[in-house]
Order: C-alpha cells, then structure tokens, then sequence
C-alpha cells in the first residue's frame, strides 16, 4: 500500500495544561483546536494531538507517552488498502470510519502498537469535528 506520509501523532499526557505550555509556549507550536481531553497542535509540517488520560482515566494514569501514528494514503488507495489488511487477518481496532474531510482506520501490528490509515488533513478535521 502506498503511503504519502506521516498523518499525525497521538501522544497520551498526564496533564493537558502542561503539555500545551510546553509544546505551545516553548517549541513554539500552534493551537489549532482545544477539546476537554484533547488538543490539536501544529508544530513546522507535523500536526500533533495531545490526549489526556490522567485522573480522567484512573487505569490509564500515569501512562503517557506515544498513543498511535497515522500514515497519509491516498483516498483512491484506502479501500484497497483496508482489504489488503483484512486479507491478512490484521486486528482492526476502529473503522474503516469518516472523520473531518477523510476516512480513517485504525489496527493494530503483531506487537500491540496501534497504527492509523488517514486519507484527512487537520484542516479538514477541525472543519467537521468528531
């Protein structure tokens, strides 16, 4: 399956106040969106969600870090793509499903480490939020 790169990155953080001073205030990035546990930033060419999973989330306190990585494909390549996983037997964790201005997939690989198939841009996502 083609892909055209990196969509985005989820990073699960104990404290979603922090992480925004820190990504916001000293790397320089841009807010683009702020949700209750969640936040959309852009930082240069790479757009990076902060999800909060501290005391929101007792079982997941604690545990931050890296949540999934999305990879741009192409919207004509996606459903392909999606059976190509589907021949394989892949664990398919969300979708296939609409989101903001594309489609998206989620799996997982034989480690446990969830990946994303995303035909969106942030733009798009933030236009049509869910």
């Amino acid at each position: 399956m083609p892909i055209l790169g990196i969509n985005h990155l989820t990073l699960t953080v104990n404290s979603l106040m922090r992480s925004l001073s820190f990504y916001v205030d000293v790397l320089g990035a841009v807010l683009v969106h702020r949700g209750r546990t969640d936040a959309y930033i852009e930082w240069g060419p790479v757009w990076i969600c902060l999800l909060e999973r501290g005391e929101a989330n007792r079982a997941e306190a604690g545990r931050a870090g890296m949540d999934h990585v999305a990879f741009t494909i192409s919207d004509s390549d996606f459903d392909h793509a999606v059976e190509a996983l589907k021949a394989h037997s892949v664990r398919m964790i969300r979708g296939p499903v609409a989101r903001g201005d594309g489609r998206c997939v989620n799996f997982l690989d034989p480690d446990g480490i969830q990946l994303e198939l995303n035909t969106g841009s942030l733009s798009g996502r933030m236009k049509d939020w869910r």
